[in-house]
């Protein structure tokens, strides 16, 4: 059996392929070795015995080359970022999308496909869902830029005005509030209306925080393992957004690939959406403790005031759906902190790279500073 695995030599996607071939699978590489994610090329992780396209997911010849023949799709190629290039997602994530159905259905000689499984993001639940004592639960709306500069960080019924705490997302929860989000959206849907309509399975996994080795640390613009470990590396405490208490669900790299080849190869999974996340509530500050109990550092995370546009305030997904196909997350978010460090040692690591990616959130404006008081 064959498998394409869209972003294969990326941090995800090269998990799965290795889990692929250990399952015997043919796997065939697509790839586009952004700069900013392989800055030196193929990176060294990529077996040899994967048929590497260095391609385009979004080109049509590309994807035609890379596509023929395949039996199975895992598409993991996608663009994300904090900045403002709002076309860029839909091109590179949605479009490539759309391209693979058309292909599929144009012929199915050529292009055999059993099932198409694609990467979606829990940030397509937006804030998520809260529950109002007074009012019920909730679908809040994303905070408003005026809210976070008066630091106010939580969320609050839009009738009455109070705090909610946080409730599990299922995956009926779906509210996006970032260009990234709604192009995974409008993903989802697509795998929807086009897999029915055209008979062709399909599935949809929602992943929260995933960590550990081989998440290139070259992109610092996202990735609270990679960020606090630059900074670490360079004598710098880690910085928190917000008030470093927000609630974020983390997962091993391994528990993910796990998650991918199972609901390819489960029939149960066809034509659904599932939550890949790791069970466990951790907030911001505990992350970062964690991680400088690891490095040996006595050093204390920083909370400077600061805050990021398009992060949400607590995202923990219920993984429920996903158990009942005997999937487990396994490893604890200490451990993924250790892999990742262990791994990230073993690199050339320079300044350059949070340097330059601070500098350039900060002059479009992604990262602010709240009003003074």
């Amino acid at each position: 059996m064959k498998v394409l695995v869209t972003g294969g030599a990326g941090f995800i996607g090269s998990h799965t392929v290795d889990l692929l071939l250990q399952r015997g699978y043919e796997v065939t590489i697509l790839d586009s070795l952004q700069a900013r994610v392989h800055p030196r090329g193929k990176p060294p992780w990529v077996p040899d015995e994967v048929n590497f396209i260095e391609g385009d997911v979004a080109s049509r010849d590309d994807l035609k080359l890379a596509f023929e023949g395949a039996d199975y799709v895992i598409h993991l190629a996608a663009y994300q970022d904090y900045l403002p290039d709002f076309s860029t997602f839909i091109h590179t994530n949605t479009e490539s999308a759309a391209l693979l159905f058309e292909l599929a259905v144009s012929n199915r000689t050529r292009y055999p496909v059993r099932k198409m499984v694609f990467a979606s993001s829990q940030s397509v639940a937006g804030e998520g869902l809260y529950h109002c004592t007074v009012h019920g639960d909730c679908v809040p709306s994303p905070r408003s830029v005026e809210q976070l500069l008066n630091a106010d960080w939580e969320i609050h019924c839009p009738i009455c005005g109070s705090t909610m705490p946080p409730l599990l997302i299922g995956e009926n929860i779906s509210a996006p509030g970032t260009s990234y989000a709604i192009s995974k959206y409008a993903i989802e849907l697509l795998a929807a209306r086009l897999g029915d309509r055209y008979g062709l399975p399909t599935v949809c996994v929602r992943y929260t925080y995933v960590q550990g080795p081989r998440n290139s640390f070259y992109n610092a613009y996202s990735g609270i393992a990679r960020i606090f470990a630059l900074r670490l590396l360079h004598g710098l405490p880690p910085v928190c957004f917000e008030d470093g208490q927000q609630r974020r669900d983390y997962i091993n790299v391994a528990d993910v690939a796990k998650a991918n080849v199972l609901v390819m190869e489960d029939d149960n999974a066809n034509g659904r959406v599932f939550n890949v996340g790791g069970k466990r509530a951790v907030t911001v500050l505990e992350f970062a403790g964690i991680m400088l109990k690891e490095f040996g550092s006595s050093m204390d995370p920083v909370v400077a005031g600061e805050f990021r546009l398009g992060d949400t305030r607590h995202t923990v997904s219920d993984v429920s759906a996903l158990e009942a196909l005997n999937w487990r997350p396994t490893v604890p978010v200490e451990q993924s902190v250790a892999e990742y460090l262990e791994w990230m040692r073993q690199q050339t690591v320079t300044d350059e790279f949070i340097l330059e990616a601070d500098r350039i959130m900060r002059q479009k404006d992604v990262i602010q500073r709240v009003r003074s008081k």
